[in-house]
């Protein structure tokens, strides 16, 4: 069964292995599959569900409503977020203005046929709103109770000092940062991580495993499978970034300290990022039931010091670490 872990400096315990539903329900996997993949969650032990408004445009969360009717509510901890467009994207139909969270909280709400969201994240930084804005309507929304507690995703460290600064004022705490972060990935940890150690931000990573990549499959030379992430319109775009044959040679010299582990490449990538202290959980999506109920192997899983340092050995020179990476607001509202 999976473990539990405080979400930054709060009461709140989230499952380390959270279920994220980014590019299946709504747009990859039919839905009585998405409820196959969302019951097996459930009976792993995973309590904790990440969603987004813009995820399949909206359906998505009501995939994930669905999924868990008839569930108490009470042993749930439901997360979605804000920014990106959604509907016909007009004007206001993106962005962190009061107006376009006020909205879209409440249509999120509708969506999973709930009262309130556990966690509400600003899904990037806004540029064209001011911070002040953005943070009041974040406070009125847990004054009104329709949210508990509130996070962001994909801030710089100055933005998430500022934010959480901001936040303390008004009388909240922002709790969570949500970046991409993997073994090839590293680019909060410079400047993302001390910055949200000051604050009492932990870290909800999404692509543990790359996109795919560090479960070995992409082989160096050789075409990709039929029917994975890389054959995929959305998929194809974010996993480009490592689909050249540097990273994929370096990736099987993960295999032998897996194989150590007793673990599948995917479950060493997940149990990876657990590592760090201040990771509170690693998103995993699936489009079968059973890749839960592998993923979840990762819980728990201790990688000896010395496996650690063999990791960095054997992925090298092919590690993003770029802090000036990190945080991936568009400069203008896509909308």
């Amino acid at each position: 069964m999976v473990n539990y872990r405080y979400l930054g400096n709060s009461g709140l315990k989230i499952t380390e292995i959270t279920y994220g539903n980014w590019l299946t329900h709504g747009s990859q996997v039919e839905n009585d599959v998405a409820t196959q993949c969302v019951r097996a969650a459930l009976d792993v032990g995973i309590t904790t569900f990440d969603t987004a408004d813009v995820y399949a445009n909206t359906k998505a969360e009501v995939v994930l409503g669905e999924a868990l009717k008839g569930e108490r509510r009470e042993s749930l901890e439901i997360f979605s977020k804000v920014y990106w467009p959604t509907g016909p994207g007009g004007a206001n139909d993106c962005g962190l203005s009061r107006k376009h969270i006020m909205e879209s909280l409440n249509g999120t709400l509708t969506r999973l046929g709930t009262d309130y969201v556990d966690l509400y994240m600003a899904h990037r930084f806004d540029y064209e709103t001011p911070l002040a804005e953005t943070m009041q309507a974040f406070a009125d929304a847990v004054r009104m109770g329709k949210v508990l507690y509130v996070g962001v995703s994909e801030w710089t460290a100055d933005q998430i000092r500022q934010g959480a600064a901001m936040a303390r004022e008004l009388g909240f705490r922002l709790i969570s940062s949500q970046p991409q972060y993997s073994m090839l990935w590293r680019v909060i940890e410079d400047e993302v991580i001390p910055a949200s150690r000051e604050n009492g931000l932990s870290q909800i990573v999404w692509s543990p495993v790359a996109q795919g990549v560090l479960t070995g499959k992409y082989l160096p030379g050789q075409p990709v499978p039929a029917g994975s992430r890389a054959t995929d319109a959305t998929g194809s775009k974010m996993i480009a970034q490592f689909m050249n044959d540097r990273v994929l040679s370096r990736v099987q010299n993960l295999r032998p300290i897996a194989d150590e582990l007793g673990l599948t490449m995917a479950q060493l990538a997940v149990a990876w990022v657990l590592q760090n202290d201040n990771v509170a959980a690693a998103l995993i999506g699936a489009s079968r039931p059973e890749q839960v109920a592998e993923n979840v192997k990762a819980a728990g899983v201790t990688i000896p010091v010395e496996l650690m340092a063999r990791i960095d050995e054997a992925l090298g020179d092919v590690v993003e670490r770029d802090p000036a990476k990190a945080g991936a607001s568009p400069a203008t509202r896509p909308c």
